[in-house]
Order: structure tokens, then C-alpha cells, then sequence
């Protein structure tokens, strides 16, 4: 599938995800099959209780694969970026971390999920979150504005990685942290999953080989670039799927 016929379709999927606010970000097959709560997810995911009740109702969609706030050692007054920002979740978690003094830039390519985390952050009151709509690979962020970027469970999304790590890299400040937590693959996937628009939306057809991503982010330029945490997914094995759910952090000198 061409790019832009891949982007289409994951925007259509978080659109409806938006509105029905159904989590998911698994393999197709076993997508939403326990119907489990965004909590549910969010807290298999490493998030807390507290985490859970500090940011605004809707804020939370359970679309994530990890917990990359809980890497990002967020101080008082940075300047925080969220690839993929969704309805706002981590965004807001990384804005009471930064305080008033600090600031936090969501950017997200679906209008719904972008409309959707600006409600929130006016239910929630906050005045130090900014939601900007763009495409992750082309960032609408000036050159060295940002302190550190996270992202949750997006770029695997993305038909350009390198793109979204170089602009990740341009986006960093020198001495700044990226710090993500995504799927990546352990074997490569059959062609029927690769050419499933349901695995797209379901973060696993564009995902690509662990070494790969890591290189990508090396290629980019970002020094120190590691692996701080790696969970199988364990669901889809029996049609050949081998993925992982990684955490991963780098350096811009």
C-alpha cells in the first residue's frame, strides 16, 4: 500500500476510535476481544492509580503500549513533544510533571482525536498544553524548541520512520532525551498481515524488525540509544506473528 493510502486509513481508525473511545493497540486477532476498559489497559501498561485520576475524563483511551512518561524524568519547566498525542493522555501526565513554568506540544494528524484532546484540556484546565495538527513526519515544531518527545505506540504507525526520527532529532534541543514506547516486530510477518488494513489501525502491519527501529534512530543521529524495557506480546503466534512491546530511549548531543 502507498503511503498516503496507509496514513487514510489509520486516520479513519483513530477517527472512530475518537468517538467510540475503545482502547486497543494489539494484533488484530485478539483486538478488543475482552472488551477491556482504557484503565485496564492503562495500568497493564505501568500507569498508576494516580496517573489515571489526575488528567481529565476522556483524556485516556487505552491506546498506548507503554508507559513512556515513566522513562522521561520530567523536570519543572521543559518543553515536552507528544508524536501521536491522541486525546491528550500522556500529554497531560508530562504537563503536571513540567508545571505551569514548563509547556507541553501535542501533535496529532486526526482532527477528531485533535478536537477531541483540546475538550479535554479545557475540562482539565490546563493552560500549559498546546495541541497542534500535523503529520509526525513533518513536525510543526520549530528547529531545537523541545527539551523531550514522547511518544506512545505511534510511530509504528508511521509508512516513514527515519523521517519521524529525524524530525524528532531536528525538533530536540542539544542534550535532549527521546524517549518511546512502541511494537516492533521479532520475525517478519506474513504478506496476508502485511496487506491487512485492520492490522494497520491494530499497530502491527506497519511495524518493522526491533533492529531496524533501532537503527533508524541511530541513523537519525541520536547517540545512546537503548532498549530499557521489552515485553513479547504473545497474542497472534499462532499465525506466525512474533512482536514485542519496547521502550526505548536516546540522546541528542
Amino acid at each position: 500500500m502507498k503511503s498516503e493510502q496507509i496514513k487514510q486509513i489509520v486516520r479513519e481508525g483513530y477517527a472512530e476510535r475518537a468517538k467510540s473511545g475503545s482502547p486497543c493497540c494489539e494484533p488484530a486477532s485478539s483486538c478488543c476481544g475482552g472488551a477491556p476498559t482504557a484503565q485496564d489497559v492503562s495500568k497493564a501498561m505501568g500507569y498508576t492509580d494516580a496517573d489515571l485520576q489526575s488528567v481529565p475524563d476522556g483524556a485516556n483511551l487505552g491506546l498506548g503500549c507503554g508507559n513512556p512518561i515513566a522513562l522521561a524524568a520530567l523536570r519543572e519547566g521543559e518543553t515536552v513533544l507528544d508524536l501521536g498525542s491522541g486525546a491528550g493522555f500522556d500529554a497531560f501526565l508530562a504537563a503536571n510533571r513540567v508545571g505551569p513554568a514548563g509547556k507541553v506540544i501535542g501533535v496529532d494528524m486526526t482532527p477528531e482525536m485533535l478536537q477531541k484532546a483540546r475538550e479535554n484540556a479545557r475540562k482539565g484546565d490546563y493552560e500549559n498544553v498546546e495541541f497542534r495538527l500535523g503529520d509526525i513526519e513533518s513536525l510543526p515544531v520549530d528547529d531545537a524548541s523541545v527539551d523531550a518527545i514522547l511518544s506512545n505506540c505511534v510511530i509504528n504507525l508511521s509508512p516513514d520512520k527515519p523521517a519521524v526520527f529525524r524530525e524528532a532529532f531536528r525538533a530536540l534541543k542539544p542534550g535532549g532525551r527521546l524517549m518511546v514506547s512502541d511494537i516492533v516486530l521479532l520475525r517478519e510477518l506474513p504478506d496476508f498481515m502485511r496487506q491487512s488494513l485492520e492490522a494497520y489501525v491494530s499497530c502491527v502491519a506497519g511495524a518493522i524488525m526491533k533492529d531496524a527501529y533501532l537503527d533508524a534512530i541511530r541513523a537519525a543521529g541520536f547517540q545512546d540509544v537503548r532498549v530499557v524495557d521489552e515485553a513479547r506480546v504473545t497474542t497472534g503466534e499462532e499465525m506466525g506473528i512474533r512482536v514485542a512491546s519496547v521502550k526505548v530511549e536516546a540522546r541528542k548531543a
